[in-house]
């Protein structure tokens, strides 16, 4: 295609479909995303033509003849047959305005495409050398030879007609081919509103389960205060602890510092879920992630109760070491001032002793 010759004239984008020649009913899509639809005049041949080309194939070259029709089968589609092609082309709309301009520059190119085939018509008949021969010559053709030049021009007449005729039916055919594909693409635009439908349900209930997990993280912080608490009086109770209860004080410390960090963490997870919300699947793979985390946090809270028990447990022996250290420590104590009391009542007796001597 010369570029000097052929220009384009107008152009839009859209998705194009072509008519499934084995079945006759449904749409094939040309393509995965819109493509660019144009308008072309040849000068030359006083011709136009839709054309769409979808990476190095051309999709589209239909030539566009008085005889052609573009039908509006929805608000963002349209359709026309393409007789030499012998297909039906399909294009989608992103919106009912481009539908109609698409719609309007057809019937402005269908009517430029009748005036110029009546001028080419009448130059070839003014042009014809047939028509300039002189009486002793005898054409090739019969209705020429028997009928005269007027029978001529009704017998074309009268094919134009046929032609016209069998166009028109084959357009009736395929224009109800295509209202059944119509009830299909809206059998499969209510399946879509359905699904639809049931993902915002979906979703719904993702919420629901978000604020669900939302107490429960609620109610595990304050049983995690709780048992800070705890070890704060355990603490006190204690007084001065030994190295191990040091060690122990220092690893629930650290386990209280990491589950905050890890409900910190949960609270920052929770309200980037609110906050997307992107669809069924994402939300029920998060879900899965958040409960999995809400089993660990479980398993740390069980380990940090059970190593809080420990501490009770020694703290408990400590103090219970330490009552038995006084008992002993009295017990010596009262020995100690048994002892003293009579070592002073025999220095009493020796001093008496000397006096007496």
């Amino acid at each position: 295609m010369s570029a000097t010759r052929e220009q384009p004239i107008f152009s839009t984008r859209a998705h194009v479909f072509q008519i499934d020649p084995a079945t006759k009913r449904n749409w094939i899509p040309a393509s995965k995303h819109a493509l660019t639809v144009s308008y072309f005049y040849d000068a030359t041949r006083s011709v136009y033509r839709i054309i769409s080309v979808g990476g190095t194939k051309a999709i589209i070259n239909s030539t566009i003849t008085p005889n052609m029709t573009f039908t509006k089968t929805s608000q963002k589609f349209g359709q026309w047959a393409d007789s030499r092609a012998n297909t039906v082309y399909g294009l989608g709309f992103a919106s009912e305005q481009h539908l109609s301009q698409f719609a309007e520059k057809f019937q402005e190119v269908k009517e430029a495409a009748r005036v110029a085939r009546e001028k080419c018509q009448d130059k070839t008949e003014l042009t014809n050398p047939a028509l300039s021969l002189p009486s002793h010559q005898v054409l090739p053709s019969p209705i020429l030879s028997s009928n005269g030049p007027g029978e001529d021009k009704l017998f074309r007449s009268q094919s134009a007609d046929v032609e016209i005729s069998t166009e028109k039916e084959r357009l009736k055919k395929m224009l109800s081919e295509g209202s059944v594909s119509e009830v299909q693409w809206e059998a499969e635009f209510f399946s879509l509103q359905d699904n639809n439908s049931r993902l915002a349900a979906a979703l719904h209930e993702a919420n629901a389960s978000v604020e669900q997990w939302k107490r429960e993280l609620a109610a595990s912080r304050e049983e995690t205060e709780t048992l800070r608490q705890r070890v704060a009086e355990l603490e006190v109770a204690r007084g001065t602890p030994d190295s191990s209860s040091d060690n122990n004080k220092e690893e629930l410390s650290q386990s209280l510092e990491e589950l905050e960090l890890l409900l910190k963490a949960k609270d920052e997870e929770i309200q980037l879920l609110k906050s997307q919300r992107c669809g069924r699947w994402e939300a029920e793979g998060e879900r899965e992630e958040t409960l999995q985390k809400m089993q660990e946090l479980e398993a740390r809270n069980a380990e940090l109760e059970q190593r809080l028990q420990l501490a009770e447990q020694s703290l408990a022996e400590s103090l219970a070491h330490r009552d038995r250290v006084h008992h002993e420590v009295t017990r010596v104590a009262e020995i100690m001032d048994v002892k003293i009391f009579e070592l002073s009542e025999l220095r009493q007796g020796l001093a008496k002793l000397v006096e007496s001597n």
